[in-house]
């Protein structure tokens, strides 16, 4: 990780740790690095998802690219992979999201796309980092013809349904679904896509008003969609996180089907109609025992990275796999879209029930889950740091790993987009599991806390 840019992006408390000037400078540095290679005006996207904050980091950010010579296109509010995916139908020079995704309110975020709709290379990232932090260059200060312009893309909403429907390859014709949409950038898109693909939807937490976003609702408070999905006898429910890039599912019986789960079902679908580029899926070190042995057991390889969806993306492009994702519910398809895209999974997966007339829960029983235990630690930005060297906390996880032994494993990393810690442990006991976890995490309190 970067010092300005986490695993996904510039993240920070809007108007105070990610103020207006910073965003500003963001954009003018974007521009800069942007301008350095075009002859014009460099064309930016900008997105955003349904904070209050949005609004005004979106005109702090669309000044600073157009100060320096960009054509700045607000796409209005909408999910992030649309702004992926819009780059480059728009022919762009790159694309900038507004959004701390499943984070609250208060959190936003600014994360950029270049022009080929992935997230920003590294080398790019730190050359922005370079600009804003470091100051190795002054911002230089066209006039004129040279200032960029700001103009407004009213079709950017139906641009994307329109895609998202054409990668769909068997319609919902009469699946009643649930959609939370986590008071988000589904908000604006979810209801048509899905009634326009043939499924009767009722619509949860669909109703933003800037500071409810993924407030007890969302793919990170699944209690009241799981209850609406038994309560009225539906087929199934979706969660989307704020910006709509990730999605959790429950099943007719109101159970959670996570994104190994969802993985599992969609890699045996597509392996079975020869569409898993080399039998192999990507996940990350996050992803349950019991998927890695599903893998195992059904012919497809299974490749781990580091804890972060560019980092799964990464691979599977040096790789040339084309699926891969984590359990939290990002989950890419290559052959459709350059990220993780929580509606284009949605699709592709109640597809997949609708066409062999299967319940969520039975596909379900695809994968066994071995109990997991995710317990989080809130530390400083030095305790974060420190935790790399700290003896005590790396002895403590040892302990925890002899007694766990081959039957489960024990993870302790930072958080790429909080201030925290977390603590994951698995293995065959949930009781014992828990006591551990809890262990560590004390351990982490006193060592690295505040």
């Amino acid at each position: 990780m970067g010092r300005l840019f986490g695993t996904d992006g510039a993240r920070g408390i809007a108007n105070t740790e990610l103020t207006c000037e910073l965003a500003m400078d963001i954009g003018r540095a974007a521009a800069m690095v942007l301008v350095g290679s075009h002859s014009g005006h460099p064309k930016v996207l900008i997105g955003k998802d349904t904070r209050r904050s949005s609004d005004m980091l979106e005109d702090a950010l669309a000044a600073g690219l157009c100060s320096i010579g960009a054509n700045v296109v607000k796409l209005g509010v909408l999910p992030t992979p649309a702004v992926a995916y819009l780059v480059k139908k728009y022919q762009a020079d790159a694309g900038v999201m507004i959004s701390a995704s499943h984070n609250p309110c208060e959190f936003n975020g600014i994360k950029i796309f270049s022009a080929d709709g992935y997230k920003l290379p590294d080398a790019l990232e730190e050359q922005i980092e370079a600009i804003v932090l470091d100051h190795i260059s002054e911002y230089p200060h066209p006039t004129g013809w040279a200032v960029g312009s700001v103009q407004y893309a009213k079709e950017a909403c139906r641009d994307y349904i329109d895609y998202i429907r054409s990668t769909v390859p068997y319609p919902l014709d009469g699946m009643r679904i649930a959609l939370d949409c986590a008071n988000g950038s589904a908000s604006r898109t979810a209801q048509t896509l899905f009634t326009e693909l043939g499924a009767q939807c009722h619509m949860l937490f669909d109703q933003p008003d800037g500071v409810n976003i993924n407030d007890r609702c969302g793919s990170t408070h699944m209690d009241a969609l799981c209850q609406y999905v038994k309560e009225n006898g539906l087929d199934a429910g979706i969660a989307f996180d704020g910006d709509a890039d990730r999605c959790l599912a429950v099943d007719e019986q109101g159970h959670i089907v996570d994104g190994d789960f969802v993985m599992a079902i969609c890699a045996a679908d597509l392996k079975s109609r020869g569409m898993l580029e080399k039998d192999t899926v990507v996940g990350t070190v996050m992803s349950n025992l019991g998927f890695i042995r599903f893998c195992e057991e059904n012919g497809i390889h299974f490749v781990s990275t580091k804890v972060g969806d560019r980092y799964v993306l990464e691979k599977m492009r040096m790789e040339n796999y084309n699926f891969g994702g984590e359990q939290s519910g990002h989950v890419i398809f290559l052959d459709y879209g350059t990220t993780g895209d929580g509606q284009l999974t949605a699709c592709q997966l109640l597809s997949i029930l609708n066409r062999r007339r299967a319940k969520l829960s039975s596909l379900s029983t695809l994968m066994e889950r071995f109990p997991q235990v995710l317990v989080n630690v809130k530390v400083t930005a030095e305790g974060k740091l420190r935790f790399y060297t700290d003896t005590e906390v790396r002895k403590e996880t040892e302990r925890v790993q002899k007694i766990l032994g081959k039957s489960g494993r024990i993870l302790v990393r930072p958080s790429g987009t909080e201030p925290l810690l977390r603590v994951m442990v698995e293995g065959q006991d949930p009781a014992q599991i828990q006591q551990l976890a809890e262990q560590v995490a004390d351990v982490i309190r006193q060592q690295l806390a505040e």
